[in-house]
């Protein structure tokens, strides 16, 4: 779910929040009734909106939930991978100071050796 679809619905969304508010204008001034009906069919549509608006929100919030969800799962498994990567990266590093360290004793041991040998 990149930044494309959240701009997708969000104009999904107004756009269907400015259809329902045309489309409720255009009936009331194309429908000829009184005063009361005019203003019940108002209220009726109103809490059509309403309701249909919360509807879109609570899906919305599920999808952003569902979202954040996954991206803590992927950042978690990063994570893991990285502190996996890293403890690899220190045991190599501790094996070549291992060996750097016997290799420099066997090359002091060889001169020590050398030197002695001249020596006599």
């Amino acid at each position: 779910m990149g930044k494309n679809n959240n701009g997708e619905f969000g104009a999904f969304f107004a756009g269907f929040l400015m259809g329902g508010v045309v489309g409720a204008a255009a009936s009331l001034l194309m429908a000829p009734q009184s005063g009361e009906e005019t203003r019940e069919q108002i209220r009726e549509r109103t809490v059509e909106l309403r309701t249909q608006a919360e509807e879109t929100i609570a899906e919305a919030r599920e999808k952003a939930e569902a979202v954040a969800a996954d991206i803590k799962r992927r950042a978690e498994e990063a994570q893991l991978r990285s502190q996996e990567v890293l403890r690899e990266a220190q045991e190599q590093m501790t094996k070549a100071v291992e060996e750097t360290k016997k290799a420099a004793e066997r090359l002091d041991e060889e001169t020590t050796a050398e030197e002695e040998a001249e020596a006599i």
